[in-house]
């Protein structure tokens, strides 16, 4: 029997979501949050103790910060079939990101009097966080550290709630310095500021909950961050040519992420809403995490949409962090599409490969900010620095004449002046 509240709410536009429901955290614990930060940033390593034991649930007495020692022991306690596999992993998540890092090159040209140019220098430090709770994610330390190894950061902590074995397994394969068995707001703070044997990192990246993300705001102008990243999305753009089974069976894969996870279906036919719904209610049966599941595909839903213009329209106002093509010629409307976090061609080319090593990384912008950001990649652990030569046996050129009169233009004589002792 069906409920009275719909299962996967249909929407007659997208200007008739819930806009909130894709907020990011909810500023009501950004006190909370502050307060936590801000106790780890003053007293160290006993405040971070003291919440891993109250909030994570650290046994009394227990490492805190464990070194690659800790970590090998945990990758070789492994099944063998297991290591193999996050070796195969790792390999395909290192091979995207070391193609990545071909496009940069440095640079240098002439200017007038000198040369110019910029350097491409991995940060030094960076910490990456993976989320412990209801569904620890180890897949997330992979695609954390390894881009960061491969850009060349010399020192790489990971941080999350989590130390299982597969967890520190993969942070040793992925080259981590070491982890901290600390997760939330107190994690960010230790890794922002420092806290024991942990230094202070120089960027901070990862997806983890709403008070991991809180925290990550309010420590970003002290340290960088990668995203802040709120529930997960995923947007499918289907026509009447794509399989209902395989549509619910995606749309559930998200659901069952967390309650407030973000499922949505722009369709071009009205049956196959129909059929995916049925498909729903049918798949739901015996699923684990059905009632989270549930939940979220209230929070998500359908919409008709009346053409394919609409439907891309659409989708780049959501701008989702996961959006995936199940139409006749999906090659071609990828090229129509403008923002969102990742992009799956086809039907066939499922959302959830994405999460687990196919190469891409799956950490993504959402709540619409991939409108202005894409996902974490090998780029994120890099910097450009430019730098500049001139060469004095040139004598008084162009350069030099120009900057001293746009320095005067702002009214700043002492950089006109120090301009002209270098010969103008």
């Amino acid at each position: 029997m069906r409920n009275e509240e719909p299962l996967f709410p249909r929407r007659t536009s997208i200007e008739e979501l819930d806009r909130e429901s894709r907020r990011l955290f909810d500023p009501e614990i950004e006190n909370t949050v502050r307060e936590i930060v801000n106790q780890v940033r003053e007293q160290g390593d006993p405040a971070l103790r003291a919440y891993a034991e109250e909030l994570d649930g650290l046994p009394k007495d227990s490492e805190l910060n464990l070194d690659r020692r800790r970590l090998q022991e945990a990758f070789e306690s492994l099944p063998e079939d297991d290591r193999q596999r996050l070796e195969r992993i790792s390999a395909r998540i290192g091979a995207f990101a070391r193609a990545q890092l071909s496009c940069l090159t440095e640079l240098e040209m002439e200017i007038p009097g000198g040369r110019a140019g910029h350097r491409v220098a991995a940060v030094e430090r960076a910490g990456c966080y993976a989320p412990g709770g209801r569904y620890p994610l180890p897949s997330s330390v992979l695609m954390t550290v390894i881009p960061a190894q491969i850009a060349g950061v010399r020192e790489i902590w990971v941080a999350s709630p989590d130390q299982s074995p597969l967890t520190m397994a993969a942070a040793w394969i992925a080259g981590a310095s070491g982890m901290l068995a600390a997760g939330g707001a107190h994690a960010i703070a230790a890794l922002a500021f420092g806290a024991g044997s942990v230094p202070p990192m120089d960027l901070i990246v990862g997806p983890g909950n709403q008070y991991v993300t809180a925290a990550k705001k309010y420590v970003s102008g002290e340290v960088r961050i990668d995203m802040l990243a709120g529930p997960s999305e995923l947007v499918i753009i289907a026509d009447d040519s794509a399989d209902p089974a395989i549509i619910a069976a995606d749309l559930l894969a998200q659901a069952e992420h967390d309650d407030n996870a973000f499922p949505f279906l722009i369709s071009l036919s009205d049956s196959l809403i129909t059929q995916v719904e049925r498909e729903l209610e049918g798949q739901l049966n015996g699923l684990p995490s059905f009632r989270t599941a549930r939940r979220a595909l209230r929070n998500g839903g359908s919409v008709l949409a009346p053409d394919l213009n609409t439907a891309t329209r659409w989708s780049d106002e959501l701008a989702p962090e996961h959006l995936q093509l199940c139409t006749r010629d999906a090659r071609s409307l990828a090229d129509r599409l403008s923002h969102y976090g990742a992009l799956f061609v086809g039907e066939q080319t499922a959302e959830v490969i994405g999460d687990y090593g196919a190469g891409p990384n799956h950490v993504l912008p959402t709540g619409g900010t991939a409108r202005s950001t894409g996902g974490l990649s090998v780029f994120t652990f890099l910097k450009i620095q430019t730098w500049m030569e001139l060469d004095p046996a040139e004598g008084p050129s162009q350069l030099l004449n120009d900057g001293a009169w746009f320095a005067r233009q702002e009214g700043l004589e002492a950089h006109a002046r120090a301009i002209e002792r270098r010969g103008v």
